[in-house]
């Protein structure tokens, strides 16, 4: 069992996420940054989908109870292992009674925390991603405690990766969305000509931009839409769609980011900047 002594802003439990359920108002819910996440947990040998902690900003106290190895990844929050500094994208061997803590925020926002064979907490509809009103809880909280697997004799075939933080992956890429066509060229010169900043309205269910575009008057249906997912806003609001975001809305549908440029975004924070460009597909 890995026991949450201090919670920190907002740790939850991710995976992979929740498919197949769109059509019923379930969003996919899973890891952010979905690229660190996999790689935190490739170090481990786990299976893609295993879950583990989505740490937002500052990061908790974790006492582990039984012996077992981790790796981190994602953003860097000084973490700490009894006392001694560890780093992103290398395996360590924990033994009961080990702390694990997180400081200063350094670089990036959303931190990972995967362990050997994944964390086992409930299945809901087919994933163990927290997303209330779906599970009791929207993330972990003081004295919560995460089941795990105990294990003792691994052996990793690689025990450590130099990996690039991604919060610096550059301009985000998109592709031409449902509507792109209504863009005027005074839309397209503002949305690829200029940095954007991240507004104070970001979380798991979507990012805004403080910067607006032109405003319009286009009305249209409730539409699909998907993690990555930019709309427009008849006051030229920009607004991403994130992995927890609505499984419809009614705002046009001006841009979709890639898997990568939504896992890029996941690590910016209120204040930093971005810049978009466009990927053309045949």
């Amino acid at each position: 069992m890995l026991k949450v002594l201090k919670s920190g802003f907002f740790t939850t439990v991710q995976d992979a996420g929740r498919y197949g359920l769109r059509d019923k108002g379930v969003p996919i819910s899973g890891a952010m940054d979905m690229i660190s996440a996999a790689m935190a947990n490739r170090l481990l040998e786990n299976t893609p989908d295993a879950a583990l902690l989505e740490i937002t900003m500052t990061g908790p106290t974790l006492e582990f109870e039984e012996d077992t190895y981790i790796s981190l990844g994602g953003a860097e929050m000084s973490a700490t292992l009894n006392n001694a500094p560890v780093q992103n994208y290398k395996v360590y061997k924990v033994r009961a009674g080990d702390l694990l803590s997180y400081g200063k925020l350094e670089r990036g926002l959303r931190a990972y925390l995967a362990i050997k064979e994944g964390f086992r907490t409930p299945m809901v509809l087919g994933s163990r991603s927290l997303f209330k009103p779906l599970t009791p809880h929207a993330c972990l909280s003081d004295k919560s405690e995460v089941p795990f697997n105990a294990s003792k004799g691994f052996e990793p075939k690689i025990e450590e990766l130099k990996v690039p933080p991604i919060s610096e992956g550059g301009a985000l890429e998109i592709f031409k969305g449902p509507e792109y066509e209504m863009l005027t060229d005074a839309h397209l010169a503002a949305l690829f000509s200029k940095d954007f900043t991240v507004a104070k309205e970001n979380n798991r269910m979507a990012y805004q931009l403080e910067e607006t575009l032109v405003g319009h008057h286009m009305a249209m249906l409730t539409s699909a839409t998907l993690p990555g997912t930019m709309q427009l806003t008849p006051a030229g609001k920009l607004i991403i769609l994130m992995k927890d975001g609505q499984t419809t809305g009614g705002y046009p549908r001006i841009a979709q980011l890639s898997e990568r440029s939504i896992s890029v975004l996941a690590q910016k924070k209120f204040g930093d900047s971005l810049s978009f460009k466009l990927v053309l597909t045949l």
